[in-house]
């Protein structure tokens, strides 16, 4: 276990003991976001990075020195984490870079990151002896707590997901025994109403950006990146952005094991943003404060990453300000051609959220933010069944033949001469 040397706030600085505060910065309020930091020197002579790669466990929980849950606490029995890290030379090539990866966690088991948060936030909470966990979410967070939740019979489960979220991410809640209140309102609405209820009913809320826990779950993803490439870096890693939660904890892990001195540099994280929710974008073009950001409506087909106000913004700005990285916008037109060229190229079938990455790198590129001769790592935040219906829209038809051999040949001469 990585004890808890201190919460620290993002925008000011206050710093608290393990258990003196539960969310954000009594100071600061909420976009006073907490930091959950080690003693880093020591930790760097407890800890070995060798027996760590020979562990066994091939989940997220192959960190656990790293994480701030006690070695014999219980955890969802679930897989989370491991996720596949896969060289994709033809992305590189279309992109005209040096060498691509795209690390795909919608191989986890609710299709999403947001697994790794869920995981971490219900071992908290059976550490605590709490009985009911929860958030609200526009699918992928609702499906990963619902998910994980069923796994841990201990805890119940309340999600409160905005009307307008896609059927299929509401029907997985439901399947998974989650108690689901849909929202008359957006993704916000949703997020300040759940938080409401957890006050007044004791609940534990895993409600990205407040809970600092879910940073450090989702930091394990980078954590594996590094692992996974020999314990180095690739030059840039390009994360799609809504709440700020993934990017956030993206920044956490790299930062981490730096402070180890396990990797020897820092990437440089690149935001993606849709043009209709791109509120963090505009923020750090205009270099913004993150108690400045005001709420603002947010409309995109990329559900996963619609957000009016960034719940982890203040996160999210320092992820790409202390790493030299940037954010960049794409249409939702582009990320609906992206959606079929992405899955083509790397054999990854990911959500529109998700390949808003893949949109935002050729954006990087044709820019000169990313340059030729580096070496980007995608990740891929969602699985495309999250959304099957963009996947529709993105694609044409199958061709519609007879039951015969001549028709099968003419349909693929028509094909081949297109």
């Amino acid at each position: 276990m990585a004890e808890i040397k201190e919460l620290k706030c993002v925008i000011g600085g206050c710093s608290y003991s393990a258990d003196e505060v539960t969310y954000t910065c009594p100071v600061h309020g909420e976009v006073g976001t907490l930091d959950i930091l080690y003693d880093y020197d020591h930790l760097k002579q407890t800890i070995d990075r060798d027996e760590i790669s020979a562990s066994r466990v091939m989940t997220s929980w192959r960190y656990k020195p790293l994480l701030p849950i006690h070695p014999d606490s219980k955890v969802p029995p679930l897989s989370v984490g491991w996720t596949p890290l896969y060289d994709t030379p033809r992305i590189a090539e279309e992109l005209g870079i040096r060498q691509a990866w795209v690390k795909d966690d919608g191989a986890n088991p609710t299709g999403s990151l947001k697994d790794r948060a869920s995981t971490m936030v219900l071992a908290r909470a059976l550490e605590k002896g709490i009985s009911t966990v929860s958030t609200a979410s526009t699918g992928n967070a609702a499906a990963a707590l619902a998910g994980l939740g069923a796994s841990v019979p201990e805890i119940d489960i309340v999600i409160f997901v905005p009307v307008t979220a896609p059927e299929a991410k509401i029907a997985q809640l439901l399947v998974y025994g989650a108690t689901v209140m849909l929202v008359e309102g957006s993704y916000d609405d949703a997020f300040d109403l759940c938080m409401e209820v957890c006050e007044a009913e004791g609940w534990y809320s895993r409600n990205t950006g407040v809970n600092p826990f879910t940073t450090e779950g989702k930091k394990t993803v980078s954590l594996e990146i590094a692992e996974q490439l020999n314990w180095s870096v690739p030059d840039v890693v390009i994360v799609s952005v809504g709440d700020g939660s993934i990017i956030s904890g993206t920044y956490k892990g790299f930062h981490d094991l730096n402070k180890l001195g396990w990797i020897d540099k820092m990437p440089r994280i690149i935001g993606v943003q849709a043009e209709g929710s791109s509120v963090l974008a505009h923020a750090w073009k205009n270099n913004m404060k993150a108690e400045d950001i005001v709420r603002t409506e947010a409309i995109t087909l990329a559900d996963s990453i619609s957000s009016e106000l960034p719940r982890d913004r203040a996160k999210a700005l320092r992820a790409v300000r202390e790493t030299n990285g940037q954010y960049v916008t794409v249409s939702d037109a582009e990320i609906l051609e992206a959606l079929p060229k992405f899955a083509q190229l790397s054999g990854v079938f990911a959500e529109p959220a998700a390949v808003a990455t893949y949109a935002g790198t050729q954006r990087a590129v044709q820019s000169g933010v990313i340059n030729s001769d580096e070496s980007v790592c995608l990740l891929m935040t969602g699985s495309g069944l999250k959304d099957v219906r963009r996947a529709q829209e993105s694609v044409a038809k199958g061709i519609r033949i007879q039951p015969n051999i001549d028709a099968v040949r003419s349909a693929l001469t028509q094909v081949r001469t297109q």
